[in-house]
C-alpha cells in the first residue's frame, strides 16, 4: 500500500474540492478529509490483503462519508419535525383583545380631540413618514414650530390615554 502521507499529500486537495462541491464548508470538507484519512488508515491489511488502487479507494470512502452526513442531516430532519396535531394552541386572550380594543378606542378620542392643525401635523409624521422640515416646507411653519406642535400632541395624547 502506499505510504498514507505520501497518499495525504497527493489527494487531500482533490478530496476537499469535492466535499465543497457537494455543499460542505471549507471547515467541514477540510474534517471530513481528516475522516476519510482515519478510515483508510483503519484498515488491516493483514486481513483484507493489499488495496491496489488506494486513491481510488480513497473516494469511495469520501463517497460513504457524503451519503452517511446525509442520512444523519435526514434523521434529524425527522427528529426535529412536529406534527401539527400534537401542538397545543394558544387559546384567545380575551383579556388581551378587550384591553387593546380599550386603548385604540382612548387613542381615537384622543385624536379626535386634537386640533385640527396639531392632528394633522402628528399624522403627517407618523402615518407619512415625512420628517419635521418637510412638514414646516407643508404647513409654512418653522421646524421649532413643528416641534412645539408635535409635543403639544403627545401630551395631549398621554394625559387622554395613559400610553406613551
Amino acid at each position: 500500500m502506499v505510504e498514507l502521507d505520501v497518499l495525504y499529500r497527493n489527494e487531500q486537495h482533490a478530496l476537499v474540492r469535492f466535499f465543497t462541491r457537494y455543499r460542505a464548508s471549507p471547515e467541514d470538507a477540510r474534517d471530513l478529509v481528516q475522516e476519510a484519512f482515519l478510515r483508510l488508515s483503519r484498515i488491516d491489511l493483514n486481513r483484507s490483503g493489499s488495496i491496489l488502487r488506494p486513491a481510488e479507494y480513497l473516494r469511495q470512502i469520501a463517497r460513504n462519508l457524503l451519503r452517511d452526513r446525509a442520512k444523519a442531516a435526514r434523521r434529524h430532519a425527522a427528529d426535529a419535525h412536529v406534527n401539527a396535531d400534537d401542538v397545543e394552541l394558544a387559546g384567545v386572550d380575551e383579556m388581551g383583545r378587550l384591553e387593546a380594543r380599550d386603548s385604540l378606542v382612548r387613542l381615537e378620542a384622543a385624536m379626535k380631540s386634537l386640533k385640527p392643525k396639531t392632528r394633522g401635523i402628528f399624522m403627517a409624521h407618523h402615518l407619512e413618514g415625512l420628517s419635521y422640515a418637510q412638514i414646516a416646507a407643508r404647513t409654512g411653519l418653522s421646524v421649532s414650530g413643528v416641534e412645539k406642535q408635535m409635543a403639544r400632541a403627545f401630551e395631549q395624547i398621554h394625559r387622554l390615554t395613559g400610553l406613551q
